[in-house]
């Protein structure tokens, strides 16, 4: 996979102090860690859909959707400081917190997804719920999509094909194509979807392996955002469960309303998943994530013991039931459904005046633009992807790319995005786009 939007030592001139950052964090944090955008942006303050850099000046933010609620919001910084003021602690003691934040959580899910366990990452998350699904079906295989990231564990970095070559996934793991729309129009998404699913599990079973689960990012977010149509995830859900494997929703990313018509991107399929992993979204940033599950299939797994030292614990709890408080409270699902048709409308209009915008894909809040060089064809401009993404970032907009060819713009702004962020977005992309 190409990384568009990475910096690369020599391609582009910086100040001294950002040379200077740069030196001490390869020399201090070595080699595997990446920096975005060619020139590195430094930023020392964020607020609301803002971010700040050293000089004081204000990018407009539309990729983070971990601050989901918005950078420092003021309720969620008074939730954690209130109760970090009076204790934080680890998870074996009994404590209030914990109990309310589940209750408020759970009442967001179907009634069949009962038990909550509450970790650190979505990687915590993801690797917990690999666990279990081989617990309770005694499978080992698991499917996952040619593009997909789950964590950075070393089991789940195994299910994770985007962290590229240099990662290998393991003999147990089958990746199956994306439910890509725009590029395989003339089969029927879910049935095309389905069928590389049942291939996955007949191969499988050809090499002695039996299948434990079928993991998805319900907005497949890395492969290059595919939303449509509603629905298409019912059949190869049924399809692993037929095979003794369980269905997991990976929804770190399209959760917790970012979709627009749903608290949860698996809620658009009309499906129940076995477990939904969640990550540090819950806490706008905070480092708290968890696994909700139905309570039959940790009935095995609760005999061993699991323990997590600060998942759950009374500060996090009290940062993601402040949250869901603005979630609530700022009615900001409903502000993702109606900022994202309005942010997806002026995409559209920008489609007619740029040929180079091949597709326009998305649900509230996350919007996937597919770039071109030839609509007919539908060749991926990943060059011009790259100019887009580095334009719009030395003109104080940040976004990112996905995709195999890195030729698709990812948009997945802070929840509070208005149509006047949406108005600057879009007339700075317009820009960007006639000098592409």
């Amino acid at each position: 996979m190409s990384m568009t939007n990475a910096y690369e030592p020599g391609r582009a001139e910086l100040g001294a102090i950002d040379r200077t950052l740069v030196a001490r964090r390869e020399r201090l944090l070595g080699p595997a860690y990446r920096l975005f955008y060619e020139r590195p942006v430094h930023i020392v303050r964020g607020e609301g859909v803002w971010l700040y850099d050293a000089e004081g000046g204000a990018y407009l933010d539309v990729y983070n959707n971990v601050p989901s609620v918005g950078h420092c919001h003021p309720h969620v910084v008074e939730a954690l400081c209130r109760q970090a003021r009076i204790l934080n602690t680890h998870t074996r003691y009994l404590h209030e917190n914990v109990l309310d934040y589940a209750e408020k959580l759970l009442s967001t899910f179907p009634s069949e997804l009962a038990h909550i366990m509450f970790t650190c990452t979505g990687s915590e998350a993801n690797d917990l719920a690999y666990r279990i699904a081989r617990s309770f079906t005694g499978g080992t295989g698991f499917i996952v999509t040619q593009l997909a990231y789950h964590g950075g564990t070393h089991v789940i970095a195994e299910l994770s094909p985007s962290l590229g070559e240099y990662v290998k996934l393991g003999d147990h793991v089958r990746t199956v194509p994306a439910p890509d729309a725009y590029r395989n129009s003339g089969d029927e998404v879910g049935a095309a979807f389905a069928k590389n699913v049942r291939q996955a599990i007949e191969d499988l079973h050809n090499h002695g392996i039996k299948p434990a689960a079928l993991l998805v990012d319900t907005i497949f977010s890395s492969d290059g955002v595919f939303t449509d149509p509603a629905g298409f995830l019912a059949e190869a859900a049924e399809l692993i469960r037929g095979a003794g494997g369980l269905f997991i929703a990976d929804e770190v990313q399209p959760g917790f309303g970012r979709t627009g018509g749903h608290m949860w991107g698996f809620q658009r399929h009309g499906v129940v998943p076995d477990m939904v992993s969640m990550g540090k979204p819950m806490g706008d940033g905070h480092p708290m994530a968890g696994l909700v599950v139905r309570p039959e299939l940790v009935q095995a797994f609760g005999k061993s013991r699991y323990f997590n030292t600060f998942g759950g614990n009374p500060v996090s709890a009290a940062v993601g039931m402040a949250v869901l408080e603005v979630i609530e409270g700022e009615k900001l699902m409903a502000n993702a459904r109606e900022v994202g048709a309005y942010l997806h409308e002026g995409l559209r209009r920008l489609a007619d005046k740029h040929p180079i915008i091949g597709d326009v894909r998305g649900a509230g809040l996350f919007i996937g633009v597919e770039l071109v060089r030839d609509r007919v064809t539908r060749e991926p401009a990943t060059d011009e992807t790259t100019r887009v993404v580095n334009g719009l970032r030395e003109k104080r907009v940040l976004i990112s790319s996905a995709g195999p060819s890195a030729n698709i713009l990812k948009i997945r702004p802070p929840l509070p995005f208005s149509k006047d962020n949406a108005d600057l977005f879009l007339s700075t992309m317009d820009e960007v786009l006639v000098t592409t």
